[in-house]
C-alpha cells in the first residue's frame, strides 16, 4: 500500500515539475524573442504586402487577426508591390481605414523598393507613410489590358460565334477589336476608377483633388521626390518605420513585433484545394479577359 502511494506521489510530483518547467520555458521563449504571436505587453503587427495584388483574402485575414486585441497597439504595413487589381486594392484600403477609425489602431505604411499604383492606394489609408529616398512611388492611374487573338482565329479559319442579349454583353472579347462605342464605354469605367483613386489619395494625404491630379498621370517618383509632393510623410528605412509606429502607438522602449508566416502550399492542398493562384500559366489565362488594374507596368 505504501509502495503504491509512493509511486502515485512520485508520478504526481513529476507531472507538476514538468508543468512548471514547460511554463517557465514558454515564458522565457516569449519574453526573449521578437514578440511572437503570444507575446505579452504592447506589440506591433507587421503585415507584409509583397508582389502583385491579385487576391485580398490572406491579407484581410492577417489585418483582422488582432483587431480586438488591446495589446496590439499598432500595425506596420511593409509594402513592396507594384499594385494589382482595382477591387483587391480597394478592399485592403477600406480594411485599413476601418481598423484605424473603428478599432483605434495606429497604422503606418513603409514602402521599401516599390510602392506603386494599388500598393500606394493602400498606403494612403495609413496615418503616416515612409519610404526610402530611392523607393519607386506613385503610378496613380488605371490600366486595362487583355489578349486579342482574333487574327489568329482568322488565320486558322476558326469562327467565334456569340449570341448576346445586348450590345455590350461581349465587350472585351479576345476574338475581335473594340468598336468605337465599346472604347467609349470602357474609357468611362476607367475614368470613374481613376477618380476614385485620386479621391482616395486626396483624402488620405489631406490634399486638394486638383493638386493630386497634377501628379496623378501614371508617373512614378523616387521617395525623395514623393516627399516633396507630399505623397509620403518622411524618408527612412524599415527601422525608422517601426520606431514611428511605436511612438504613435505610445509604446515605450523596443517594441515587440508580430509577423505572421505566409501560408504554405502543401501536397494535400494540391489535391484538395484551389491552387490557381500559384500556377505559372494562370497569369496568361487571366489576361485573355479584360482586367482593370491599379498596376505599375
Amino acid at each position: 500500500m505504501r509502495n503504491r502511494m509512493f509511486i502515485w506521489l512520485l508520478l504526481a510530483g513529476g507531472a507538476f515539475v514538468l508543468f512548471l518547467v514547460t511554463v517557465a520555458a514558454l515564458v522565457v521563449t516569449i519574453g526573449s524573442g521578437d514578440g511572437g504571436e503570444f507575446a505579452f505587453g504592447d506589440r506591433i503587427q507587421v503585415v507584409n504586402i509583397d508582389g502583385e495584388l491579385t487576391d485580398s483574402r490572406m491579407l484581410l485575414d492577417q489585418l483582422k487577426r488582432y483587431e480586438d486585441s488591446e495589446s496590439v497597439r499598432g500595425i506596420l504595413l511593409n509594402i513592396n508591390s507594384p499594385g494589382g487589381g482595382v477591387a483587391t486594392s480597394q478592399e485592403l484600403y477600406a480594411e485599413v481605414r476601418r481598423l484605424r477609425e473603428d478599432k483605434g489602431k495606429v497604422v503606418v505604411a513603409y514602402l521599401s523598393s516599390v510602392g506603386a499604383s494599388g500598393a500606394y492606394y493602400i498606403a494612403c489609408a495609413a496615418a503616416e507613410i515612409l519610404a526610402s529616398p530611392g523607393t519607386i512611388v506613385g503610378s496613380i492611374g488605371v490600366i486595362a489590358e487583355w489578349l486579342n487573338y482574333g487574327e489568329l482565329l482568322e488565320w486558322a479559319r476558326v469562327s467565334n460565334i456569340i449570341l448576346k442579349s445586348g450590345e455590350f454583353k461581349d465587350t472585351g472579347t479576345p476574338t475581335r477589336d473594340l468598336t468605337a462605342s465599346e472604347r467609349e464605354y470602357f474609357q468611362g469605367l476607367i475614368d470613374d476608377m481613376y477618380d476614385q483613386f485620386v479621391e482616395a489619395v486626396a483624402l488620405g494625404r489631406n490634399l486638394d483633388v486638383d493638386v493630386v491630379r497634377e501628379f496623378a498621370d501614371g508617373r512614378v517618383f523616387t521617395g525623395r521626390e514623393a516627399k516633396d509632393l507630399n505623397m509620403i510623410d518622411e524618408t527612412g528605412n524599415l527601422q525608422d518605420a517601426i520606431d514611428l509606429t511605436a511612438r504613435l502607438a505610445g509604446i515605450e522602449g523596443k517594441p515587440r513585433l508580430i509577423e505572421l508566416r505566409q501560408e504554405r502550399v502543401t501536397l494535400l492542398d494540391v489535391f484538395t484545394g484551389d491552387i490557381s493562384r500559384i500556377l505559372p500559366f494562370n497569369r496568361g489565362v487571366a489576361e485573355s479577359h479584360m482586367r482593370f488594374q491599379y498596376l505599375w507596368k
